[in-house]
C-alpha cells in the first residue's frame, strides 16, 4: 500500500485548502504559509497529543514540509483564473485527503494497541482537525459541524480498521475507496446531519 504516496496527496491537497482560504480572506504570505501548514499538519498534531506520541515526533517529516511549501508556494504565485478550478477539483482531492489521514490515524492507534474509542477518535482528529482549525484562524464557522457529512466517514474509517474489518493493503485499499466514494456521494447529493437551532425558540420566548 502506497500509504507515503497517500500522505503526500493529502498533504497537498489540505495544504492547498488552507492557502486558498487564506487568499480569500486577504492574508499576507505569512498567514497563507500558517494557515496551509495548520490545515496539513494540524490533524496530526492533535492525534499525536492524543495517542501520547511526543511532539517533536512532528519535527520528523522534513520531506513533507518541503513539498508542502512548494505546494503553497506555487499556489501563491498562480493566476487566480487557475486557483479558480480548485473549486472544481479540491472536494475530491479533499476527500482523499481525508481518507488518506483518517486510515493512517487509526492505524497509529491500533499499532500502540488502544482500544476502539481512541482509535476512532484518532482517525477523525487525523481526518478533520487541519481542517477545524483552519477555519477557526480564518474567522469562519468549522464546516464539519454545521455544512456536510463530513467526521462521519472519517469515523467509519476507524471503526473498519479499529474492528479489523480492515487489515491487509488489499482490504485497507478499498476501505480507502469507500470512504473516497461516500465523501464524493454525500457532497454529491447534499447530505447533511440532523441538527435543532434555538434562534427561532428564543426569538419567540423574548
Amino acid at each position: 500500500m502506497p500509504w507515503d504516496w497517500l500522505n503526500i496527496i493529502g498533504t497537498v491537497a489540505f495544504v492547498i485548502s488552507g492557502a486558498v482560504i487564506a487568499m480569500e480572506e486577504e492574508y499576507d504570505l505569512l498567514g497563507v504559509l500558517v494557515l496551509g501548514m495548520a490545515t496539513a499538519f494540524g490533524g496530526g498534531i492533535l492525534r499525536n497529543m492524543l495517542l501520547g506520541i511526543p511532539l517533536t515526533a512532528f519535527w520528523n517529516q522534513g520531506s513533507l514540509f518541503t513539498i508542502a511549501l512548494v505546494a503553497m508556494l506555487i499556489v501563491f504565485i498562480l493566476p487566480s483564473k487557475y486557483i479558480f478550478y480548485w473549486n472544481r477539483w479540491g472536494i475530491f482531492f479533499d476527500a482523499v485527503g481525508l481518507a488518506a489521514f483518517a486510515i493512517q490515524g487509526a492505524l497509529y492507534a491500533t499499532q500502540m494497541n488502544y482500544p476502539l474509542s481512541a482509535t476512532i477518535v484518532a482517525a477523525v482528529l487525523t481526518g478533520i482537525g487541519g481542517g477545524i482549525i483552519r477555519d477557526v484562524l480564518a474567522g469562519r464557522k468549522p464546516l464539519v459541524f454545521k455544512a456536510e457529512v463530513y467526521a462521519v466517514w472519517a469515523m467509519l474509517g476507524g471503526l473498519a480498521v479499529g474492528m479489523k474489518w480492515a487489515v491487509s493493503n488489499t482490504e485497507l485499499l478499498l476501505l480507502f475507496l469507500f470512504i473516497i466514494a461516500c465523501r464524493m456521494i454525500s457532497v454529491y447529493y447534499g447530505w447533511k446531519l440532523p441538527r435543532r437551532s434555538l434562534r427561532s425558540t428564543t426569538g419567540a420566548g423574548m
